[in-house]
C-alpha cells in the first residue's frame, strides 16, 4: 500500500438510494503516500433522471440546473475519473457511501473501476482515535472540521469536502 498514491474523494448525489439517485458531482484531491498534494479533480455530471431527485439532497448540495449546463455525461465523467484514480487508494468520509455510488455508476457507464482495492475511511479512523474523548460526540465531517479548525467554506460541494477530508486525514494521522 505504501507505493500507491491516495485519492481523497467526495461525491454529491441526488439522494441516498444508489438504485434511484445519481452522482452529480465528484471531487478528488490526489496526494503521494507522504501526503504531498499532486493534483485535484472536479467533475460535474449531468443528471439523467432529475425527476427522481430528493429535493432535500438538491438543496443540501447546492444544485442549480444552470450550474450543470456544461456538465459531463456519466460515461465521459466516469472515464475521466477512472483514468485519474488508477491504482490510487480511495479515502473518504463514510467511504462506503461514496464507493458504492462510484462502483454502481462505473458499472452503469461500462467503465472499469481502476482504483486499488484498499479503501480508508476517516469516520472509522476518527472513531478509533477519538472515541474515548468525552468532548467528541459526533463524527460528521462538519463536526470534525470544527474540532480541528479545518475550514470547509463550501461544505456539501464535492471538491471542498474532498479537501476537508484530506485536511482531516492529516490531522488524524498526527494524533
Amino acid at each position: 500500500m505504501r507505493k500507491h498514491n491516495l485519492a481523497f474523494i467526495d461525491i454529491e448525489t441526488t439522494g441516498l438510494n444508489l438504485l434511484r439517485h445519481e452522482i452529480i458531482e465528484i471531487g478528488c484531491v490526489f496526494s503521494t503516500p507522504g501526503l504531498e498534494v499532486i493534483g485535484e479533480l472536479e467533475l460535474k455530471i449531468k443528471p439523467e433522471h432529475i425527476e427522481n431527485a430528493d429535493p432535500v439532497a438538491l438543496k443540501v448540495n447546492h444544485y442549480e440546473e444552470k450550474d450543470w449546463e456544461s456538465a459531463l455525461e456519466l460515461r465521459e465523467a466516469m472515464k475521466i475519473f477512472s483514468e485519474k484514480t488508477k491504482d490510487c487508494i480511495m479515502i473518504g468520509h463514510n467511504v462506503a457511501f461514496d464507493s458504492g455510488f462510484l462502483e454502481y455508476a462505473s458499472s452503469e457507464a461500462g467503465i472499469a473501476n481502476t482504483m486499488h482495492y484498499h479503501k480508508l475511511d476517516t469516520v472509522s479512523i476518527s472513531w478509533a482515535k477519538l472515541h474515548k474523548d468525552p468532548d467528541v460526540e459526533h463524527f460528521s465531517l462538519r463536526e470534525l472540521c470544527v474540532r480541528f479548525g479545518i475550514k470547509n467554506e463550501r461544505a456539501h460541494t464535492a471538491l471542498s469536502d474532498a479537501r476537508a477530508t484530506f485536511e482531516l486525514y492529516k490531522k488524524l494521522m498526527s494524533l
